[in-house]
């Protein structure tokens, strides 16, 4: 049985040199499918990304993109893959490979993480968005990793297309050692620098921690970026409780921050899921964020939701889940619901039912 699966990551490619959450994801599912049983094969590292809505770009991308399904074409001859798998397609990346290649040679054609933006379709990204459109209704089956995804995929699905929920998961690792006793109350963020929605979580998180009235805490900041001044700032009436390490890509010693906090801090405003939330509660700790659909789906019952916006409300949160011993109870959800072992046995279940 040909149990061969071509992998293409249009946003940007598993073996790109910057990290990413991005990135990670596609090596994820690479993993995945390995679990699973099939042989993913990398199609192309073609990064198909427009982020200023320029036609020009649009354009070039996509008769580079013709040339590698001339090159596919050519290499596949007559043993193509089984299967077409994409991760991650939407308006400012999309698959223009996929589409073509699996009508050219009859193979299912899967989409995890498609996003659909019919807004979009008029202005500078019109041709990409029509692109993308275009591939997530030639899709065989769609994986849904957002509730805010699956509303739109089911609102223009196909007549005989299927969509599936498939939560975000990541590799859970070893059991974390217990957390060593400390009379301060240890607190870590993880989040880049950039953008206008982490400046939105990074200010509600500022109006929370300084106004903490635990006498002994202390917060470390993980993540750089362009704004950094800025965030900094935010902090200044509490700036002698705080560590900001600048980036980190070591992942055995972020692992450690992680396993080494007692409570993992984020809004996540906007956040689509939060790749953080499951690596804190990976590692045995519970965490706090605010009410958004993103940090909602990855977060058990162990930690907490706070109504957004209400600062008074994140404290207590704070406080309410540092006296909790939630360590075992974090990482059996991220195990039961979020683990790649859990992933891979669903892509078996799912695939299956296509080649």
């Amino acid at each position: 049985m040909n149990r061969r699966v071509a992998f293409y990551a249009p946003m940007k490619p598993p073996g790109h040199p910057t990290p990413s959450g991005d990135r990670r994801m596609a090596r994820l599912f690479l993993d995945a499918l390995e679990k699973a049983g099939y042989f993913p094969e990398i199609a192309s590292d073609l990064r198909v990304r427009d982020g200023k809505g320029d036609q020009d770009t649009q354009v070039n991308l996509i008769n580079r993109a013709v040339k590698e399904v001339e090159r596919l074409t050519l290499l596949w001859g007559d043993a193509p893959p089984a299967l077409w798998f994409t991760y991650h397609c939407y308006y400012k990346a999309p698959d223009l490979i996929g589409p073509v290649l699996t009508d050219r040679f009859g193979i299912p054609y899967v989409i995890a993480e498609a996003s659909r933006a019919q807004k979009r379709l008029k202005g500078p990204w019109a041709t990409f968005a029509h692109r993308a459109e275009t591939a997530i209704d030639r899709a065989d089956l769609l994986l849904a990793m957002t509730e805010h995804d699956r509303f739109a995929l089911d609102r223009d699905a196909g007549k005989d297309q299927k969509i599936a929920d498939f939560p975000p998961f990541l590799d859970p690792g070893n059991d974390p050692p217990p957390k060593t006793p400390s009379h301060t109350l240890r607190l870590l963020t993880v989040a880049m620098m950039r953008g206008e929605d982490k400046m939105a979580s990074y200010r509600a998180l500022a109006d929370a921690v300084c106004g903490l009235d635990e006498s002994d805490w202390h917060l470390t900041v993980i993540g750089d970026g362009p704004r950094r001044n800025e965030v900094e700032a935010l902090f200044e009436t509490c700036r002698n409780r705080i560590t900001f390490t600048g980036s980190l890509t070591d992942t055995t010693l972020l692992r450690q921050y992680y396993e080494d906090a007692d409570v993992f801090i984020w809004p996540g405003v906007n956040e689509a899921y939060g790749m953080v939330y499951l690596e804190a509660q990976t590692a045995g700790t519970a965490v706090v964020a605010e009410d958004w659909p993103g940090p909602r789906s990855v977060i058990g019952p162990s930690s907490a939701i706070i109504p957004r916006g209400d600062a008074a409300a994140f404290r207590a949160g704070i406080m309410r889940v540092a006296n909790t011993q939630a360590t075992a109870a974090a990482r059996r959800y991220v195990l039961d619901h979020h683990g790649i072992d859990t992933a891979a046995k669903r892509l078996a279940s799912l695939l299956g039912g296509l080649i």
